[in-house]
């Protein structure tokens, strides 16, 4: 099975899809670079959170995802501005924070999410959810959002087959599960329906600009503290520290000449008599042994 045949006709533009630009007609030039993100998100960010509920099955973390791929967009706008596809740009972003594993160490995130009240959405969400995060993303670019495999190869930074096979695979495993999203225009219109239906608004673009620069200072900052506390810990170091080599204490030499060790012997006689004699008379030992009081 070739990569050709997973290449259906590109989907008008729905909830999954952005529409057209409110700028498309304005050059950068008429814009200022605050004008432009906030257009870019509008623009995006009401898609990117269904995008990243259908990843992830949570409402706050599709939301969290959203916004803080567009704070790290914000961070580097002048590379986002000039790309081919911005928008392309920060989904990518958002996919790959929403598929992060260290979520799962998350406190909040170990709660079960409520499910979606209707009872078709609940199934599809959880066969959906039962893919691995790779088909699960390759689905979604593919018969959600409507990219080619060449183009989901390039975002998800695989190749052409690997994007074919995944494709492949999940459609599989959901015709498995779920009967009914066998085809790709009927699971692209249930996916759209699901995720029109359970997405919270995302946060107006100020304040994600100005959550992440104060996210931003917060950074600086702290590496400003660390910096120095390195900085006072090397200079306490080399103030304290010795400055000339001291050589290590050789081991003791040995002393010849001294007469060998001798064990005590057995006791003689007349030592044995003087032992005994000691021994009974104690503790009213001999005259000699008994001090006297004056």
């Amino acid at each position: 099975m070739t990569a050709s045949q997973f290449v259906p006709a590109r989907p008008k533009p729905t909830p999954l899809t952005p529409g057209r630009h409110p700028h498309a007609q304005l050059t950068p030039a008429q814009l200022t670079p605050a004008q432009a993100f906030d257009a870019l998100y509008g623009f995006c960010a009401p898609v990117l959170v269904r995008q990243a509920y259908l990843l992830t099955g949570r409402r706050a973390l599709a939301r969290e995802s959203v916004e803080r791929a567009f704070e790290l967009a914000w961070r580097r706008w002048p590379e986002v501005a000039r790309d081919r596809d911005p928008g392309g740009w920060v989904r990518a972003a958002t996919h790959e924070y929403a598929l992060s594993p260290w979520h799962r160490f998350r406190r909040r995130h170990r709660q079960p999410e409520p499910p979606p009240g209707d009872p078709s959405g609940r199934a599809l969400l959880d066969v959906l959810l039962r893919l691995p995060p790779p088909y699960r993303r390759t689905l979604l670019l593919h018969d959600g959002v409507g990219l080619t495999v060449r183009q989901i190869a390039g975002e998800t930074e695989a190749t052409t087959s690997a994007a074919a096979n995944r494709l492949r695979h999940a459609r599989e495993a959901m015709s498995a599960r779920l009967p009914g999203a066998t085809a790709p225009s009927d699971l692209h219109r249930r996916l759209t329906e699901l995720a029109a239906t359970e997405i919270p608004a995302a946060a107006p673009p100020p304040t994600v600009r100005t959550t992440g620069e104060r996210r931003d200072r917060q950074w600086v900052r702290t590496a400003a503290v660390l910096v120095t506390t390195l900085t006072g810990t090397t200079a306490i170091t080399l103030q304290y520290a010795p400055d000339h080599y001291e050589r290590p204490v050789p081991r003791g030499a040995a002393i010849h000449g001294l007469p060998a060790h001798v064990a005590q012997g057995p006791l003689s006689e007349r030592s044995r008599a003087l032992h005994e004699a000691l021994r009974s008379h104690l503790p009213q030992g001999p005259h000699r042994l008994v001090p006297s009081a004056r």
